[in-house]
C-alpha cells in the first residue's frame, strides 16, 4: 500500500506596504468607499486598523470629519462577553467604533442581522463625512457586506461584485488589507493570550454569565472560549483539559480563518497583506 504523503502547506502571501496617503486619495476620488482590515485571530488586526485610522485622521482634508471603525466580529456584539472575545476596547483610543456591545449575552444574532446593522452604521458614518473601516475576522460577515450577497442562495459569498446587482446604500468598492503573521508566531500569540485571559478572569466572567441566567447551551454554542470554559465550570473537564483543548481549538479556528481569506483571493478578491 503506497505511503500517504502529508499535504504541502499553502505558501504565505507576500507582504506589502500600504500607503495611507494613497489610500486616502483613492477614497477621496471615489475609487473605494470602504476599507476592510481582516485577518485571523491574534494577527494584530485591531491595532493595525486603529493605527491606520489615526494616520488617515491626521491627513484629512477640509470636508472630512474623522475615521470610524465597524467591527466584524460575531461575538463582540454581546455585552458582558469581554475577556473571552478579547474586546480590548482601550486599543481604540479616540477612534469611535460600532457593532460592539449592541446585544445582551445570550441573545441570538445572524449574518442577515449583521448586514442590516452594518449598512446602517456605514451609511451613518458616511453621512457625517467620516471614513468607515470594517475590521474583524468573521469571514462570513465580511463577505456578506462586501460581496453583495443577497441571501437568495444563488451566488457564493465571495463571488465577484461585477456579477451581482448592488443597491445604492451598500459599499461598491472595498480595499482589503490583511494582517499577516506566520503560523508559528500566531500560535505562540494565541497560547500567550489565552493564558493572560485566564489570569485576567475569563473563568469568572463566564461563571457570572451563567449566574446571570445565560443558558449553558447558549454559551457552548458561541464556541471556543465560551464552550470550553463553560464545560470546565460545569465540571465536565479539568482545568488542564480545558486549557489544552481550547488552545488547540483556537489554533484550528485561526487556520480556518486564513483558509477562508485565501479562498476570497482565489475567487478574485484582492487582499493587500501587511506585516504587523
Amino acid at each position: 500500500m503506497p505511503r500517504q504523503q502529508k499535504p504541502i502547506p499553502a505558501e504565505m502571501p507576500q507582504p506589502e506596504q500600504v500607503d495611507a496617503r494613497q489610500l486616502l486619495a483613492s477614497y477621496l476620488a471615489g475609487d473605494i468607499d470602504l476599507i476592510c482590515v481582516l485577518g485571523p485571530t491574534a494577527s494584530g488586526k485591531t491595532k493595525y486598523a486603529v493605527r491606520l485610522a489615526q494616520q488617515l485622521k491626521a491627513m484629512l482634508p477640509e470636508g472630512l470629519e474623522g475615521v470610524e471603525i465597524i467591527s466584524a466580529d460575531s461575538r463582540q456584539i454581546f455585552r458582558g462577553m469581554d475577556i473571552g472575545t478579547g474586546k480590548d476596547l482601550c486599543e481604540y483610543g479616540d477612534i469611535p467604533y460600532h457593532l460592539i456591545d449592541i446585544l445582551p449575552a445570550g441573545a441570538h444574532y445572524n449574518v442577515y442581522e449583521f448586514k442590516r446593522d452594518f449598512i446602517a452604521a456605514w451609511n451613518d458614518i458616511r453621512s457625517r463625512r467620516r471614513i468607515p473601516i470594517l475590521c474583524g475576522g468573521t469571514g462570513l460577515y465580511i463577505n456578506a457586506v462586501t460581496a453583495g450577497y443577497d441571501f437568495s442562495g444563488s451566488h457564493p459569498l465571495s463571488e465577484s461584485r461585477d456579477n451581482i446587482p448592488v443597491s445604492e446604500d451598500t459599499p461598491r468598492s472595498t480595499f482589503f488589507i490583511g494582517t499577516l503573521v506566520s503560523r508559528e508566531v500566531r500560535n505562540a500569540r494565541i497560547d500567550a493570550r489565552l493564558d493572560a485571559r485566564l489570569q485576567e478572569g475569563m473563568v469568572e466572567e463566564i461563571k457570572g454569565l451563567l449566574d446571570g441566567g445565560v443558558p449553558a447551551d447558549t454559551l457552548i454554542a458561541y464556541g471556543l472560549e465560551y464552550k470550553f470554559v463553560t464545560l470546565y465550570v460545569l465540571g465536565e473537564m479539568t482545568f488542564d483539559q480545558m486549557r489544552l483543548q481550547l488552545a488547540t481549538a483556537i489554533h484550528q479556528f485561526a487556520k480556518r480563518q486564513m483558509t477562508w481569506f485565501r479562498g476570497m483571493e482565489r475567487s478574485g478578491v484582492s487582499i493587500h497583506w501587511v506585516e504587523v
